[in-house]
């Protein structure tokens, strides 16, 4: 579908994950945006009005429609620049089996690692030990493919990838080593680091340790 890049914009923050999400799908289908990092202690108006449900980001503007939550922008970029590479499969049975993994992705490791680093002592060892099952299940699914979908980059790759830019942290806050674990999800994450839409959309992981640390401190933990 042919579109006018300029009308593109994403309210975004370097460190979110999520907004990882949308830079490499808008990155793989070689889209032109305006980026507008927000201040998430201070937030804007526009940020606000934009998604006054849920008041976070990523918001990607199009055509000066709003839309929401990651793994929804995610679907709607791939619909709306279909000239491009798909990110999800084409057969109805695969393009759902690669929704199941992202709201795996979604509900497991994001809640699992998020609480990495908001618990403590005992509690903290057994989320990490909760992260790690988490992984291996998707080690599992990954098989020896090259990609989650197989030998293409596509979906479930792209909402997966971005934690890799947090695992640093989460292994000098719990003292763990993912790849002993977990090495073909390591070996996976190189894989895709080694793509320029992934590279430059993902922060240092020392950046990403600091702003953590910060955010402990700052929410008394």
């Amino acid at each position: 579908m042919a579109t006018n890049n300029n009308e593109v914009k994403l309210l975004d923050f370097w460190a979110s994950p999520f907004g990882m999400r949308v830079r490499i799908a808008l990155a793989e289908k070689g889209v032109n945006y305006e980026n507008s990092e927000q201040d998430l202690k201070n937030k804007s108006e526009l940020l606000l009005k934009m998604n006054p449900v849920h008041k976070k980001i990523p918001v990607f503007v199009h055509n000066n429609k709003p839309l929401c939550e990651s793994l929804i922008i995610l679907q709607y970029i791939d619909e709306v620049w279909s000239d491009k590479p798909a990110l999800l499969p084409s057969d109805p049975y695969h393009r759902a089996q690669a929704r199941f993994w992202a709201d795996f992705v979604e509900k497991k490791v994001y809640v699992a690692g998020r609480r990495v680093w908001t618990t403590k002592g005992e509690d903290q060892e057994a989320v990490a030990k909760e992260f790690i099952e988490h992984l291996k299940i998707l080690e599992q699914e990954l098989g020896n493919k090259p990609y989650f979908g197989g030998d293409k980059f596509g979906f479930v790759d792209v909402v997966f990838i971005p934690f890799y830019s947090w695992f640093s942290a989460y292994e000098t806050l719990t003292n763990f080593k993912i790849e002993e674990s977990c090495p073909k999800i390591i070996e996976w994450a190189k894989r895709c680091m080694q793509r320029e839409s992934v590279a430059k959309a993902l922060p240092d992981i020392n950046k990403v340790y600091d702003f953590i640390l910060e955010s402990i401190k700052r929410l008394g933990l």
